[in-house]
C-alpha cells in the first residue's frame, strides 16, 4: 500500500519545499539567483564562509542549519541525490570571501565527485577554496578504513562547531583544521525500526521485520551491522552506547556532545526516554554529556528509528557548539 503525503507534482515537490522553506525565513534566508542554493542574507565577507551540499529529502537537512555560526550557504540537490557540480560552484562562488569558502563533504559518492569537482573549478577561479570529507558512521566501515565510512548525523558537529568557529575570524587553515578534529572525535551509530517511503513512489525504501530491529542501517536503507529482537529501549541504548565508546574510544573522565536524531517518524518522548538510557549508561562509564541535542535533524521521511553520535569536546569545541545561532532548526 502507498503511503499518504501531503505533496501536489512529484516533479516540484524540492521546488516547492524550497519556495514554503524561504517564505518562512524571508528575514534571514535567500534563495541564489538561478542556484539551487540558500544562503544567509547577510555573509561577512571578511571571515571563511562555510558552506554543504546535500541531497534533499532528509529535511530540515541541511537548509534548516543555514544560519549565524553554523552553515553559510547549503547547495541542494533533488531527492535523495547529491547537487551537480555547477550547484556547489555556484555556491561557492556566490560566498567567495576575503578568507575562502570550507566546503564541508559529507562521505556519499555523488556529494564526494561533485564536491570536489566544484572545488577545482573554484580555484580555477583563484578562489581560496579547501574541502573536508566528512564522516562518522562506525557501522559503515572498519577502524582501519575509517576514511570510508559513510557521513551521518555526526556532521551535524561540524556545522554547527566549524560554523561558529569561522565565524570569530579563524584562516581558512584553521577553519580546515578545526573542521578535522570535530570529524575525527566524532562517532555515529543508528537503529532503524521501521523504513522511510519515497515521497515519489510511495513504497517503502526497505524491509524490516516488525519484530525485528536493525542497528547500523544507513539513511537511505543502506546494509546494517546487526539484526536483533525488538527490547526494550535501555537495552538497544546499552548495545548503541558500548559499540560507540569501544570504537573511538571514548574514556573514562571524556565530555562528550550528544546528539540523538529521531529519524523522521521516532516521536519526541521516544527520543528523550532513549537520551535518558545513554546519559546513564555514560555516566556508568564516568563519562559526562555536555549540551545534548535531541530531536529530528536529518531524517529518511518517516523512517522510525534514532542515530546516536557522539564528539568528544575540548574548550574550543565547547565554545562553538554552544555559540548563538539563528539556523531556524537548531537550538544552541
Amino acid at each position: 500500500m502507498k503511503a499518504k503525503k501531503f505533496i501536489n507534482e512529484s516533479t516540484k515537490i524540492v521546488d516547492e519545499m524550497i519556495e514554503g522553506f524561504i517564505k518562512a525565513n524571508q528575514e534571514m534566508i535567500i534563495k541564489i539567483p538561478e542556484t539551487d542554493a540558500i544562503a544567509r542574507k547577510s555573509i561577512d565577507r571578511s571571515k571563511v564562509q562555510v558552506i554543504i551540499g546535500n541531497g534533499s529529502g532528509h529535511e530540515p537537512a541541511c537548509i534548516g542549519f543555514v544560519g549565524e555560526n553554523m552553515l553559510s550557504a547549503n547547495a541542494y540537490g533533488s531527492l535523495f541525490a547529491a547537487p551537480s557540480a555547477d550547484t556547489t560552484y555556484e555556491t561557492i562562488k556566490y560566498c567567495n570571501s576575503e578568507k575562502g569558502v570550507c566546503v564541508l563533504i559529507s562521505n556519499h559518492a555523488g556529494d564526494v565527485i561533485n564536491s570536489r569537482m566544484a572545488i577545482d573549478m573554484a580555484k580555477d577561479d583563484n578562489i581560496a577554496c579547501v574541502g573536508v570529507i566528512l564522516y562518522d558512521d562506525i557501522a559503515s566501515a572498519s577502524k582501519e578504513e575509517i576514511s570510508e565510512r559513510r557521513g551521518t548525523v555526526g556532521t551535524l558537529f561540524n556545522y554547527k562547531i566549524t560554523g561558529a568557529y569561522a565565524n570569530e575570524g579563524h584562516s581558512l587553515e584553521e577553519v580546515v583544521s578545526m573542521s578535522m578534529k570535530v570529524r575525527d572525535n566524532t562517532r555515529t551509530i543508528a537503529v532503524a525500526l521501521k523504513p522511510g517511503t519515497s515521497p515519489v513512489t510511495g513504497l517503502p525504501m526497505f524491509e524490516i521485520s516488525d519484530d525485528e530491529i536493525e542497528i547500523g542501517m544507513g539513511v537511505h536503507g543502506e546494509a546494517a551491522a546487526l539484526t536483533m529482537r525488538m527490547g526494550a529501549s535501555k537495552e538497544i541504548a546499552k548495545i548503541m552506547v558500548n559499540m560507540l565508546v569501544e570504537d573511538k574510544p571514548y574514556v573514562c573522565g571524556d565530555e562528550l556532545a550528544v546528539i540523538v536524531n529521531g529519524c523522521g517518524q521516532t516521536t519526541i518522548m521516544e527520543q528523550l526516554l532513549f537520551f535518558n538510557d545513554v546519559e546513564t549508561e555514560l555516566k556508568l562509564r564516568g563519562i559526562d554529556v555536555f549540551k545534548p541535542q535531541i530531536g529530528s535533524f536529518i531524517t529518511t521521511q518517516e523512517m522510525g528509528g534514532i542515530s546516536l553520535s557522539f564528539c568528544k569536546m575540548d574548550e574550543d569545541m565547547k565554545r562553538c557548539w554552544s555559540a548563538k545561532t539563528d539556523a531556524p532548526y537548531f537550538k544552541a
